[in-house]
């Protein structure tokens, strides 16, 4: 017999016996209608979970991770207001519940959709079983490992400062909070860890930071446990983070602990962390079986221990409903869950590949008309600056002005990251910005990737528009589940509902001089260019870092898409090209109001012999070959890609249509997902028999003099090019 079977016969008998666990009487706070309608939402859970492995069984439902044994969510719920935004545990149904209540929805049916995979789904789409709500201010979440958690601070953060710098999308309360919970297993990962770290961190500082943390302790993480006491050592005594502790399964005792916590977050503007001690019925998921890792002894005494028992002793001692009004209470929402679900599962699902991706592009937004900043606050920002902008300079120094002016015509534009602020970044790009618009727009944040894009993350959810920064880019492997697993997500997961519109600057890719070696000349973009959704840009020279930046930042304001603005790291102070001193590298500041349109390559030169299809350093190396190809009569023209996800296929082959050859030059690895391998097949594809690629070799990148040795040179290039054309 399957335990959930188990469960509800042990409900039934043990409610019709009267033989009701042991606990203690009802701790003062909720009224007799508030346990009762708390019972419903619980009953309305539990329901949902036996529904649910009972379509399994039938081929009608796909997803079995249920919320049994974790009710107490409910009273979470009810001690919070609607508008306070919940980043939720997949075990927090009764959670959804109960706020769905608050606002006098019925949930059942959209929940049910949700299990059936139905495309009517109110929150998916019929792409996955999640929790979630747009009127309910719950984003859907996947997770399993607390990587909601960085996003939750950031959302945290966003409410001090949209109360100092309103922003135009703003989505939440001057007063809300924001609720984010988690079972004790995931409050061992890292990115649960940095999460804490950062909540309090920001904290100590007294930064403002309205957050709560609830952890769902069961005891268990799938097979393996958590130490007794475990999380309360870990928790009780944590620098800038306040403890409170509640037994989940006394729902009365739950609300009251939960009500004093949330008023701490609310009118302390502080963090805190609220242990709730909950069971685990029925194992993981619908396959698991408990007993194949934990005695019969063991199981059997958790689902002694039953919250829907302990809530029926609770409503009995609290005069609001004897046990057999209870039963009854239980067995007719099971009826009708059943009468629901039976409707549900003959709705239509996805059925195309169009159909599941139709969400992965987020909706437009209207957004304000602006004409950009006044002369008076461009002089006032920018100083003695103005006077050198007519004279070339080099790509760090644009960038840095079209910050500036990018941050003028938008006031909820915030830049985030290690020594942005006062530093002004590792290689100056940010200097002087912290200065001219305050250290609430440019945050220096702690040494942690994950939170630094937690960061921006949270606070796109309240309507600002973030600009977060990851020192090199071999950093990002330490958190590009925060961009891969959350960011580009949710649109997906939320049917366009929830969007994370932000612009992430990376310094990335090799040629530097004898500087750090691969941590900081890293060639691999394979992780980016592998996310569905992200648009990932790379310039080539400064002026057209300025205006790709741009229009990176108008992607993300009105389109709300996740932008990936790759930075070439040597081309931030080159100045010359064919010798030292001429100044060949160095541009002029292009006018605020120019830019690049997405998907819109470069062309530099005419020749048709041949076509150089590059980016980034690839361009500048592209550009000292052709001095060789000319002086071997060779007439060429380079391609700048300037986009590489997704590849502007379409216009690298209208652009390379009357060359007779064409040399790809790709400065990542040749075996390791960088765009050679789409612009060859794109090529070959289209009936091109004249093309080669020259490619960075599949190693990390050395120190010292042999910096450049694995990758493309100038001379390599020249050589493959007359090989080429001469074949």
């Amino acid at each position: 017999m399957p335990r959930s079977l188990i469960v509800h016969e042990n409900f039934l008998s043990r409610v019709k016996a009267r033989d009701l666990p042991q606990g203690a009487p009802p701790t003062p706070g909720l009224a007799p209608h508030e346990m009762v309608a708390l019972f419903r939402s619980q009953c309305l859970s539990r329901a949902l979970d036996r529904t649910s492995r009972a379509m399994q069984k039938a081929g009608q439902g796909f997803y079995t991770i249920g919320s049994s044994g974790h009710e107490g969510m409910a009273a979470v719920a009810h001690a919070l207001r609607p508008s306070d935004m919940a980043f939720l545990h997949y075990r927090d149904a009764a959670f959804q519940i109960a706020r769905a209540a608050q606002l006098g929805q019925s949930i059942a049916w959209d929940m049910l959709l949700s299990f059936a995979s139905s495309a009517e789904d109110p929150i998916s789409g019929g792409r996955h079983k999640v929790l979630g709500s747009k009127a309910l201010a719950i984003p859907p979440q996947t997770s399993t490992i607390a990587s909601h958690l960085p996003k939750a601070v950031g959302a945290a953060y966003s409410l001090g400062l949209a109360r100092r710098r309103p922003p135009e999308h703003r989505a939440l309360p001057e007063d809300a909070l924001v609720m984010a919970s988690f079972g004790d297993a995931s409050a061992n990962h890292s990115t649960a860890q940095g999460a804490f770290n950062t909540a309090g961190w920001t904290a100590f500082q007294s930064v403002p930071l309205p957050l709560l943390f609830v952890c769902e302790d069961n005891g268990i993480g799938i097979s393996t446990r958590t130490p007794r006491g475990w999380i309360e050592a870990s928790f009780r005594a944590r620098p800038g983070l306040r403890y409170f502790r509640a037994n989940g399964l006394d729902m009365s005792e739950t609300y009251a602990v939960a009500a004093e916590a949330a008023a701490y977050v609310r009118n302390r503007r502080k963090p805190a962390f609220l242990h709730l001690g909950t069971v685990r019925l029925y194992g993981h998921a619908g396959a698991d079986l408990p007993t194949t890792y934990m005695s019969r002894e063991e199981v059997e005494a958790e689902e002694a221990n039953d919250p829907l028992l302990h809530s029926v002793r609770l409503m009995e001692a609290a005069g609001a409903l004897d046990p057999d009004e209870a039963l009854a209470i239980y067995l007719e929402t099971q009826e009708r869950v059943d009468r629901v679900a039976a409707e549900a599962v003959t709705r239509p699902r996805l059925k195309t590949a169009s159909d599941v991706m139709a969400s992965l592009i987020p909706p437009a937004r209207p957004c304000a008309p602006t004409n950009g900043p006044s002369a008076e606050a461009r002089a006032a920002a920018f100083g003695s600056d103005l006077k050198t902008m007519a004279e070339p300079q080099p790509m760090s120094r644009l960038l840095n002005w079209a910050l500036t002016d990018l941050m003028l015509a938008h006031p909820e534009i915030v830049l985030m990251g290690e020594d942005v602020g006062r530093k002004g970044g590792v290689y100056g790009v940010t200097q002087k910005l912290q200065t001219r618009f305050g250290p609430d727009r440019v945050i220096d944040t702690l040494l942690d990737e994950q939170s630094i894009l937690g960061l921006g993350i949270g606070m796109a959810h309240n309507g600002f528009l973030p600009i977060p920064e990851i020192q090199f880019l071999a950093y990002l492997h330490n958190a590009e589940d925060q961009i891969r697993g959350e960011a580009a997500t949710l649109p997906f997961f939320s049917n366009g509902q929830y969007t994370n519109p932000m612009v992430l600057r990376i310094a990335g890719l090799g040629y530097q001089k004898g500087f750090g070696g691969h941590f900081h000349n890293d060639n691999s973009i394979a992780v980016l260019r592998d996310i569905p959704g992200l648009i990932l840009a790379c310039p080539s020279d400064g002026a057209e870092a300025a205006m790709m930046l741009r229009e990176c930042v108008r992607l993300a304001r009105e389109e709300q898409r996740l932008v990936v603005f790759l930075e070439p790291i040597a081309l931030y102070p080159m100045r010359d090209l064919a010798e030292e001193k001429d100044g060949g590298w160095m541009r002029t500041y292009p006018d605020p109001s120019e830019r690049l349109r997405f998907g819109e390559i470069g062309c530099h030169g005419e020749g048709r012999d041949l076509a150089i299809v590059t980016f980034g350093n690839g361009i500048y190396l592209s550009h000292q070959a052709n001095f060789t190809l000319r002086e071997n009569g060779v007439a060429a023209r380079i391609l700048d890609l300037r986009w590489l996800a997704p590849l502007p296929l379409e216009a690298m082959l209208d652009a390379t249509r009357d060359c007779r050859a064409v040399l790809v030059v790709d400065e990542c690895r040749r075996s390791a997902g960088g765009p050679a391998e789409a612009l060859m097949t794109a090529l070959a594809e289209a009936g091109r028999t004249r093309i080669a690629r020259i490619t960075a070799e599949d190693s990390f990148i050395a120190t010292g003099p042999a910096y450049a040795a694995t990758l493309p040179s100038a001379a390599g290039i020249a050589e493959a090019a007359l090989t080429l054309v001469r074949a």
